[in-house]
């Protein structure tokens, strides 16, 4: 519950012409990491091979059925198996065919929608003049008549018509944008006093398509009737490519999953040393499951390999990656702890710690009875009736806030807020009362969180071997010293004082601490002197700025648990408002019961939503900033077994 999965490190020289077989295998199994070893005389003389020029092929492979996919929207492959004789020759020429089908639609389909652009754009030019019949020959057609079409300012239309007179037909239809399209007749003699008067308007010219021997409606019904043939084109297109994506769906996810098993398989095989007839797979195994895989590698290779299976050294230099095996209920704490990093393999897993205090936490900031059975409901819901483990997880979250939520809500003595219950609080009301005393239990939750992260802190160090941290460090014993040091001197300054200790407790708790930190980096430099550390004086430096550091961190770490008293006051209050409101409302002469009642409701959805995000939030701020930083690194490997399947993880290197 506490540390990792146990984890082994597996060695096993196999005959080259067994590799693929057994790579296979364990690609199926799913449960050893492969690592890359450096050539040499203890791993295998011969370097890596190099196999860029097939990973190439068959990433380019994967990016055509890519693009296939996307075109006839076929959204995830379904899993299928390779058909019979199917091989990476067939798999391009079936590419091809399918290519050529998906170009000739493509283009079809381009063409058709190139033409109904260009008929919108037609359609839009005409269509201020819709309804007048406008011919639309060539200007030399008309020996007698000079027609404009075009725009001027609105403003400008009743002093051009004035000036104009009668010696010009000038028609004004509908306005757009502060501008009004007209249409402008006149003989051929009075055309240039026409233009003169145009421009004066500030008339912008907009010029008619030319067609002979029709009209701006004749026109408009024509290219309707073709946007239309083309609409029943493109529908006829889409019903093709729906039939292309029901034939190639099975090929193509077939043909993914081939492709994805090569894939993996040649980054596994370029990442492997070897000799002459011999490779060497290195990588590592649950402990659980190294007897089982050592089984499977003598049965495929008939006995024809070398295993060895063995603990990781400690100290080690090489990173062992971190499995975190954890139970249903404990699953979605260790996803909130691995957004923060993933423990390393020799640190404690603190994830049952996370559980425990994330929940009380949000239980503090959010109690409530009935809001908190709301949650529970919700998650008992997502628990039975979600499809994937994620909304599953969300469900165990909620289950575990609404039951958090209910207990603190018992103690307060809320329940959606309502007055009348709260005379039943095991405690009180936090707006009521000495709110002090919530902040006082804020603060103690603060100082167990701190401090179970300053032990956590000392194990993980001397776990690792840092007996100088485990001892020295701001977290370490001395900060334990400090800290409770600090705490003793404050809540029992009176005993300490009668009984004349008040001097050798500052000293213990106060001086030699403070040393303490300020000898932890001189002390690591003259064990290292690697230049890891700078100088002597830079070593110096960083101790001073450390033990202040430390005395302020303590401080501002504890301080910053306030905010589960003040979230809860903030909890209670926002009810508090929500019912002030309604009784204001209930006064009302006509709804004023229904409308109290609306707004009660609202206002408990308001803080079930609102609140409970700021809860959460504030919650893994405190885990993350005050809890985590005091023993947990986060700079762990997280275990990724190979695995033949279409998005086979990179090895670790």
């Amino acid at each position: 519950m506490f540390k990792p999965a146990p984890m082994m490190r597996l060695s096993a020289i196999i005959l080259e012409k067994d590799e693929r077989e057994v790579l296979q295998t364990l690609g199926r199994l799913g449960v050893v990491q492969l690592t890359r070893l450096p050539p040499g005389p203890e791993t295998a003389a011969l370097g890596v091979r190099d196999l860029s020029a097939e990973i190439t092929r068959y990433e380019r492979f994967r990016l055509r059925i890519e693009e296939i996919r996307r075109f006839v929207e076929i959204p995830m492959p379904a899993a299928g198996e390779p058909p019979a004789g199917l091989d990476l020759a067939g798999i391009d020429e079936r590419l091809r065919s399918m290519e050529e089908h998906i170009d000739e639609v493509s283009d079809l389909r381009r063409a058709y929608r190139q033409r109904q652009r260009e008929l919108i754009a037609l359609r839009d030019q005409v269509s201020d003049y819709r309804g007048l019949d406008v011919p639309l020959d060539s200007p030399d057609h008309f020996s007698f008549l000079h027609f404009v079409t075009g725009s001027l300012p609105e403003k400008n239309f009743e002093s051009l018509r004035a000036e104009l007179g009668n010696k010009v037909a000038l028609v004004a239809l509908e306005g757009k944008k502060g501008r009004l399209p007209v249409l402008a007749m006149t003989t051929r003699q009075g055309s240039e006093s026409l233009e003169q008067a145009l421009q004066k308007a500030g008339f912008q010219r907009e010029t008619l398509p030319e067609a002979e021997g029709t009209t701006t409606d004749a026109l408009c019904m024509e290219k309707e009737k073709e946007h239309q043939r083309l609409e029943a084109a493109l529908e006829r297109l889409d019903m093709r490519i729906r039939s292309l994506a029901d034939e190639f769906a099975p090929y193509l996810a077939a043909m993914e999953t081939m492709i994805g098993m090569e894939l993996g398989l040649a980054r596994a095989q370029q990442g492997l040393s070897r000799t002459e007839a011999t490779s060497l797979i290195a990588g590592w195994v649950p402990a659980q499951e190294a007897p089982g895989v050592s089984e499977h590698l003598k049965a495929i290779t008939r006995g024809r390999c070398a295993i060895e299976v063995s603990a990781p050294a400690n100290p080690t230099g090489e990173e062992v990656p971190t499995l975190l095996a954890h139970s249903p209920l404990l699953r979605p704490f260790g996803m909130l702890m691995s957004s923060y990093g993933v423990p390393n393999y020799r640190e404690l897993e603190p994830t049952i710690f996370v559980a425990v205090s994330y929940v009380l936490m949000f239980g503090m900031m959010f109690g409530d009875w009935g809001q908190g059975a709301l949650l529970a409901a919700l998650g008992i819901a997502a628990l039975f009736r979600g499809k994937t483990e994620k909304a599953r997880d969300i469900g165990v979250l909620l289950c575990s806030f609404g039951l958090s939520s209910m207990i603190f809500g018992a103690i307060y003595g809320s329940c959606f807020g309502l007055e009348a219950l709260k005379k039943y609080a095991l405690w009180h009301d936090p707006l009521e009362g000495d709110p002090m005393g919530l902040m006082y239990g804020a603060i103690a939750v603060g100082i167990v969180m701190i401090s179970l992260g300053m032990v956590l802190n000392v194990i993980n160090r001397f776990r690792r071997g840092d007996v100088i941290g485990g001892f020295l460090d701001k977290f370490g014993v001395s900060g334990i010293v400090f800290y409770w040091g600090v705490l003793a001197l404050i809540l029992g300054k009176d005993a300490i004082t009668s009984r004349g200790l008040m001097g050798p407790a500052l000293i213990l708790f106060l001086v030699i601490p403070t040393l303490c930190w300020m000898a932890k980096e001189p002390l690591e430099y003259f064990r290292h002197r690697s230049g890891e550390h700078g100088t002597l004086g830079i070593a110096i430096t960083e101790s001073l700025v450390g033990a202040f550091e430390a005395f302020l961190s303590y401080l501002a770490n504890t301080i910053s648990f306030v905010r589960l008293g003040a979230y809860a006051m903030s909890h209670a209050a926002l009810l508090f408002a929500a019912f002030m409101l309604a009784e204001q409302v209930r006064h009302l002469p006509y709804g004023g019961t229904v409308g109290s009642v609306i707004i009660i409701v609202l206002g408990n959805l308001v803080a079930v939503v609102l609140e409970g995000i700021i809860a959460s939030v504030q919650a893994l701020r405190l885990e993350y900033y005050e809890f985590f930083s005091k023993f947990f690194s986060g700079d762990g490997q997280a275990f990724e077994p190979f695995r033949l399947t279409e998005k086979t993880p990179v090895e670790r290197s």
